[in-house]
């Protein structure tokens, strides 16, 4: 064999071997003969006619995710940036428009999420942004439709994942949020105070009671004590004066003694001596004494300004009689 046979046949290989191809799943190929479109070839093992057809480019079907940073301005003069996701494929029925019709087609999606997000947002106040994002998304989306399907693309879905707006906006919004925040929490401690005070104010009115009560129920024992010790004292011959008279001597020894017992105690009794006593209860019982004679005196005036009127029937009945004992 000559050495021009052997490399007509290396020749003839490799030129054989380089008619068969093969597309990857989810892409499509571009054939082209003499410059010419030729055909799309799908997934698989592919032939073409070598130095005749070429392969123009590759085309993948998968659906692919555009991420476009937009900066625009609310309806109350708020700057903010948007991150706009669009997700987007290329319909396997019309690659031959996605290849030859549109060259940048990345670039045309972002100008059209410009268009249409700087034509939303500003009709829009900050809160409403916030509120009503999905409605954004909603129109990126059908006038990406509308615009994209004639190049041979199809819109999936636009997401406007992130709104982020000027700082110094953020820490007032910050600012107004921890107010409001503040203002709701001293209401509730208002009312949790109001609600202290009011069951304060109902535990002292209970104690307060209940204190009078005591008081009063010490005074009647008291008094009930004093009776029957001057009840006792009588029993043994001691009259109701002299009995008194020894009670409040008692009472005030023991008053006596129970402050001594007190070694803080700073209280002075003057005058301090047994005769006190009895000169207190002397007064006590004159006083009571003058009281009842007023009492006394005020109801005998009220009886005699109090007379009798005689009825009309009673007084003509004497006109009647009188003639009769003058005759």
């Amino acid at each position: 064999m000559s050495t021009a046979f052997i490399i007509f046949l290396v020749l003839a290989f490799f030129i054989f071997m380089s008619s068969f191809f093969t597309v990857k799943q989810q892409s499509s190929v571009i054939i082209e003969r003499f410059g010419k479109f030729q055909s799309v070839r799908n997934s698989g093992l592919q032939l073409k006619i070598p130095m005749v057809d070429r392969l123009a480019g590759r085309v993948n079907l998968k659906i692919q995710q555009l991420d476009v940073i937009i900066e625009t301005k609310t309806r109350d003069n708020v700057f903010i940036k948007m991150k706009v996701s669009v997700q987007f494929k290329v319909i396997q029925d019309k690659v031959y428009e996605a290849f030859y019709k549109l060259e940048y087609p990345h670039d045309q999606i972002t100008s059209y999420v410009f268009d249409v997000v700087r034509a939303e947002v500003p009709k829009l106040k900050l809160d409403d942004v916030f509120e009503r994002k999905d409605d954004i998304a909603v129109a990126v989306k059908r006038e990406l439709n509308e615009a994209m399907s004639t190049y041979g693309y199809d819109i999936i879905n636009t997401l406007v994942t992130d709104i982020d707006p000027d700082i110094q906006v953020k820490n007032a919004m910050n600012r107004i949020n921890a107010a409001d925040r503040e203002k709701t929490a001293a209401e509730f401690e208002a009312e949790s105070s109001r609600i202290r005070i009011v069951a304060k104010a109902k535990a002292e009115a209970e104690s307060k009671r209940l204190q009078g009560q005591g008081i009063a129920d010490q005074r009647r024992e008291i008094a009930r004590g004093l009776v029957e010790s001057v009840e006792v004292l009588n029993q043994v011959g001691i009259n109701s004066q002299e009995a008194s008279a020894l009670i409040v001597v008692t009472q005030h020894y023991d008053t006596l003694q129970s402050i001594g017992s007190d070694t803080n105690s700073n209280l002075i009794l003057l005058p301090n001596s047994p005769q006190a006593g009895s000169d207190m209860l002397n007064n006590m019982v004159a006083s009571f004494t003058a009281s009842n004679q007023v009492g006394e005196m005020m109801k005998k005036g009220n009886k005699k300004i109090e007379k009798p009127k005689p009825t009309h029937r009673q007084s003509g009945y004497e006109d009647d009689v009188q003639p009769d004992v003058q005759q």
